[in-house]
């Protein structure tokens, strides 16, 4: 439920970050949702009196900040110049079959059940978001590549990092395990904007935009946090991986994008891939 709960979250501000970061300088507007992300989940930790983790889960928990901070602003920039629905996948399945290569060596190999359901989640995964046109020209292609590809794999390649060290962080408190990374995701982000001097004037509604992103991603890393600390590494990552599933939806309904019949077979696959990694 904690993974599922991710899902909704990272899914939703995906959209979101999606939208804001094609109307103003990604890693500014990055930075953005780390702070607001940041600022929430310090204020509720610090109301609620929560303990503060030991320097084992810091120090994890620093590494996982700059690792998916940097990945996050990749992540956004591919989504910015390429299609959404190859940059999407390729990050997910990317960042979960890593994760779950790490998963296999370090905790054993999982069962065969939880095999299957993982092929089906990243079969599923495809199918919801892949490209459904073949655009050759244009900004979707640039020397017979589509654009965002590689931001879509270097961005894959940190978030399999974030889990990893996330994981690693320990049985601290999942709300300060997620402020001591997006502290560290935002030195990084903003440190780029600063070397780069990538200072242009955003929007409010931009601003906005990244302040609800930053929100929603904060309470998908808590519970994902929450979900490594319970559960295995591979069966986490791969249900949380399913929230490209949420981000389709809501282009379905907000932005009247296509929802074709692959698409909805992907949508069976991952719902049917959910009890067997879940059971």
């Amino acid at each position: 439920m904690l993974s599922l709960t991710a899902v909704g979250a990272w899914g939703t501000s995906d959209f979101l970050g999606g939208i804001g970061a094609r109307r103003g300088n990604v890693f500014l507007f990055t930075s953005f949702v780390h702070l607001s992300g940041m600022a929430l989940a310090g204020a509720l930790a610090f109301a609620i009196g929560l303990p503060f983790p030991d320097a084992h889960s810091v120090l994890w928990s620093l590494a996982a900040g700059a690792v998916g901070g940097i990945g996050l602003a990749l992540f956004y920039r591919g989504l910015a110049i390429g299609q959404m629905g190859i940059v999407a996948p390729v990050s997910a399945i990317l960042g979960a079959a890593l994760a779950t290569v790490v998963a296999a060596v370090t905790e054993g190999v999982p069962s065969s059940r939880h095999l299957i359901g993982f092929v089906l989640a990243g079969v599923g995964v495809w199918l919801i978001s892949r490209t459904e046109d073949s655009v050759v020209g244009g900004r979707e292609r640039k020397n017979g590549r589509p654009q965002g590809l590689g931001f879509a794999i270097l961005s894959g390649s940190c978030f399999a990092g974030f889990f990893f060290c996330i994981h690693r962080a320990g049985q601290g408190s999942a709300l300060w395990i997620a402020v001591c990374s997006r502290f560290a995701s935002f030195v990084v982000t903003l440190a780029i904007v600063l070397v780069g001097r990538q200072f242009r004037v955003i929007a409010r509604p931009v601003i906005a935009i990244a302040i609800a992103a930053g929100i929603l991603e904060i309470t998908g890393s808590v519970v994902f946090v929450r979900a490594s600390q319970i559960g295995r590494l591979d069966a986490t990552v791969v249900l949380s991986s399913l929230y490209p599933a949420v981000t389709v939806i809501l282009a379905r309904i907000f932005l009247k994008e296509h929802f074709s019949r692959a698409r909805t077979i992907g949508m069976l696959a991952a719902l049917a891939a959910v009890p067997m990694i879940a059971g």
